[in-house]
């Protein structure tokens, strides 16, 4: 049996991204593995369910407990193709997932509608000391993905 590596749960990711973006949704999606597991996937949905709650992450974690309940969750990891806004990355702590894998960032994308906002600033706020993260996983797939979309408000020059 062949280990599966973070490029290869972010190509997962990427599939889940692909789903959304072809239906009509923000291209984002994410999966959630214990211990080589995969828990659960997740899309955003927020358009097509009109939902502005339904985001990759919250679908993933939503998915993931309601398939293995929430005590499962702890200490999981979560790929996501995009940076966590704010309400997801609360999700993820509240979930206490212990590992956050990217794909890209909102600064990479140069988006302007997330302020200065990045997700350790956030969590150091917070108080979530116990995240491990890890970026730049596939950044190029996950860059080419929203490039494609064209939706994001980002910096031109």
């Amino acid at each position: 049996m062949t280990t599966m590596t973070d490029p290869d749960y972010m190509r997962l990711a990427l599939a889940q991204a692909e789903d959304a973006y072809a239906r009509g949704d923000w291209p984002v999606g994410a999966v959630i593995v214990k211990d080589g597991v995969v828990l659960a996937t997740g899309q955003n949905r927020q358009l097509t369910e009109r939902n502005l709650l339904v985001h990759a992450e919250t679908d993933a974690i939503r998915n993931a407990e309601a398939g293995h309940g929430l005590e499962m969750l702890a200490g999981a990891t979560l790929y996501a193709t995009m940076e966590p806004c704010p309400m997801c990355a609360w999700a993820i702590r509240a979930a206490r997932l212990r590992r956050l894998v990217l794909g890209l960032r909102h600064a990479t994308l140069r988006r302007t509608d997330m302020g200065r906002y990045a997700v350790e600033p956030f969590y150091e706020m917070v108080g979530f000391g116990e995240l491990t993260l890890s970026t730049g996983v596939l950044e190029a797939e996950c860059l080419a993905l929203r490039r494609r979309w064209g939706k994001d408000q980002v910096a031109r020059d």
